[in-house]
């Protein structure tokens, strides 16, 4: 019997749970390492060029490398500002220990070489401006030779960290010259902005002040770069081929090392806050200008404490990072009565030879009468006279009779053709302008609720005689005396002669154009030459005490100007010789009392230095001799 097999009969086909599972597991694994090979190939065919170069980037390190500055040098070419090496703790932050216990470990260790704080490290490498991009932070400049050793002899433990030297500026004459040098330092992210800027990085070394910010622009040199190759830690495993870096130029200066040294010494003689300054009167050469109190330019070398420049700037020590030569905003005295005579002749106010019966005082109104200092009683006087004696009263009268305008006066117009009231424009960063007072500027503080009264005849009196609210320094002074002597030009100051290889070469002369040249007749001239003259040189004039021995005729006018809640300030303006001056010195003290007392010796002890005279003993140079003390 033939039996016929049905679908129920047949046995059943079903996949094998194990079989799924190889399967799928097969379907993945082809397609993982299809994305694996793509990916291979995409790196290492479509990409390769680019992943080489960065290989080639983390192998190879470059590091900026600052160029030693030029040298300052005096006009006679001796070295008064240079570099010397130091040794300095650098760290390279990327070559660290990872965040962490390690890093920590590292980070006290450092600070007990360094004598810095973990916290202090800490934020010294993490501040931008510390850091060239690709180059080491400088932590610690001027380490100990014992501290270098240890540092070398560990180097396994102090990844990151080596000991370089660094360029650092050195003074040869210690504090002379402090105000003039200035300062240099790492420039900053705002300076950066700046045009005068331009190519710099992060890290590169500036002048932040004085004759450094003036000429930095040669005197910084180029940076140059060190290539060198690394291993995976950082650390340098091969010296390749670098760049020099490019060394500044030389700056040399109008100033004379020996005078400026030894002005200082005389005016720091009285231990008074004051400033000097001695320039040819003809093409505005400064030979020297100083201010006291002084201070160690060094102390810029490395980074300045909050105390330290709080000593620096306090009216307690007055204040000696003040440079009160271009600084100094103070009333003149009497040594402004060169300008008032000027615009008095200039403007037919008087003639050189009118007599003026100085009787000692002059009434203003009925409730006011002004004196002579001392009370003295000159009697008739010319102008000639008046500027020998120093008589108040005949410039009270001017300055009476000089009326001024609606929005100043013949004073003030001569005042500020002599260059007062506006920055000479010598080679300085940190001018001040000074100040002119005329019936506008007061009357505009009056309607601004700023001053408690308007102008009066009373302030063009204070004007005549270099008091009330004038506000000059001494090489303003200086620059306008200069103006009288050399025949009306008035001179644009300046410290720079020359730019200069380290051969010697010049490649620039500084040579600044005059301002201006004012138009002095020669009659006025005469007679304000002859009167300052007369002062110095003749028994009875205001410095004869003190100049009278000299073996050439000098001009100098003394000044004692009065300032409120101080003792008087002291003046003195000399030109030498009277007859053809070559040279202007204007000197004061604060404190200082009678022009003839304090002011007029430190400027007669600068000339006798400039002339190589015999230098006149100090008590000597005050000893009265019938003068006016003014």
């Amino acid at each position: 019997m033939m039996y016929l097999r049905t679908p129920q009969s047949e046995p059943e086909r079903k996949t094998s749970p194990l079989a799924l599972r190889v399967s799928i597991i097969t379907g993945l694994a082809v397609a993982v390492f299809a994305v694996l090979f793509l990916r291979l190939w995409y790196v290492q065919i479509l990409s390769g060029d680019k992943y080489r170069t960065e290989a080639n980037d983390n192998r190879i390190r470059e590091i900026r490398v600052q160029a030693p500055r030029g040298d300052i040098l005096d006009r006679n070419g001796k070295v008064m500002v240079a570099n010397r090496t130091e040794l300095a703790v650098e760290v390279s932050p990327q070559d660290l220990p990872e965040p962490g216990p390690t890093r920590r470990r590292e980070m006290h260790q450092l600070a007990a070489v360094t004598g810095m704080t973990p916290v202090e490290i800490h934020k010294a490498l993490q501040n931008p401006e510390r850091a060239a991009p690709g180059g080491p932070v400088v932590l610690k400049k001027g380490l100990g030779v014992d501290k270098v050793y240890y540092l070398r002899e560990n180097q396994s433990s102090f990844p990151g960290v080596s000991v370089e030297r660094v360029f650092t500026r050195e003074y040869k004459d210690g504090t002379a010259a402090a105000h003039l040098f200035g300062n240099v330092g790492e420039v900053t992210a705002e300076q950066l902005k700046q045009p005068r800027y331009a190519g710099l990085h992060q890290g590169d070394t500036v002048g932040q002040s004085g004759i450094e910010y003036e000429y930095d622009r040669f005197l910084r040199g180029k940076p140059g770069t060190d290539r060198v190759q690394v291993d995976a830690l950082g650390r340098p495993t091969e010296q390749l081929r670098n760049k020099p870096a490019q060394a500044g130029d030389d700056i040399r200066l109008t100033v004379d090392s020996g005078l400026q040294s030894y002005g200082e010494g005389a005016l720091s003689s009285f231990g008074l806050p004051g400033a000097f300054v001695a320039m040819n009167a003809r093409n505005g050469e400064i030979y020297a200008m100083g201010s006291a109190p002084t201070f160690d330019p060094s102390i810029f070398t490395h980074p300045i404490t909050q105390s330290e420049y709080h000593a620096l700037t306090s009216r307690k020590t007055d204040a000696p990072l003040a440079d009160r030569a271009i600084q100094g905003l103070y009333p003149t005295g009497s040594t402004f009565k060169m300008i008032t005579a000027t615009a008095a002749l200039q403007n037919h106010l008087i003639s050189p030879n009118a007599i003026f019966n100085d009787t000692g005082s002059l009434r203003i109104d009925n409730n006011q009468v002004l004196h002579n200092a001392g009370h003295a009683i000159n009697g008739p006087v010319d102008m000639s006279d008046a500027l020998k004696v120093s008589s108040d009263i005949y410039f009270y009268k001017l300055g009476m009779e000089a009326k001024a305008s609606k929005g100043g006066g013949m004073i003030q117009d001569w005042a500020k053709q002599y260059g007062l009231g506006e920055r000479t424009g010598i080679d300085l960063p940190a001018e001040v302008d000074g100040l002119i007072p005329n019936p506008a500027w007061r009357n505009r503080l009056y309607q601004e609720h700023l001053t408690d009264r308007p102008w009066t005849v009373g302030d063009n009196i204070n004007l005549a005689v270099g008091q009330g609210d004038l506000e000059a320094d001494p090489l303003q002074m200086a620059v306008a005396y200069a103006a009288l002597g050399n025949g009306g030009t008035v001179v644009t100051p300046h410290l720079g002669d020359d730019v200069e290889t380290a051969t010697g070469r010049i490649l620039e002369e500084i040579r600044p154009a005059a301002r201006r040249h004012l138009d002095i007749s020669p009659t006025t001239r005469d007679t304000i030459m002859s009167g300052l003259t007369r002062a110095a040189m003749e028994p009875g004039g205001t410095s004869y005490p003190v100049f009278g021995h000299f073996p050439f005729d000098v001009a100098g006018k003394t000044g004692t100007a009065q300032r409120p809640n101080q003792a008087d300030q002291s003046w003195y303006i000399v030109l030498a010789p009277a007859k053809n001056p070559q040279i202007v010195v204007a000197v004061t003290l604060e404190r200082g009392g009678f022009g003839a007392d304090t002011a007029a010796p430190v400027a007669a002890r600068i000339l006798e230095h400039y002339f190589k005279l015999p230098i006149t003993p100090a008590a000597s140079s005050t000893t009265s001799s019938g003068g006016t003390h003014e």
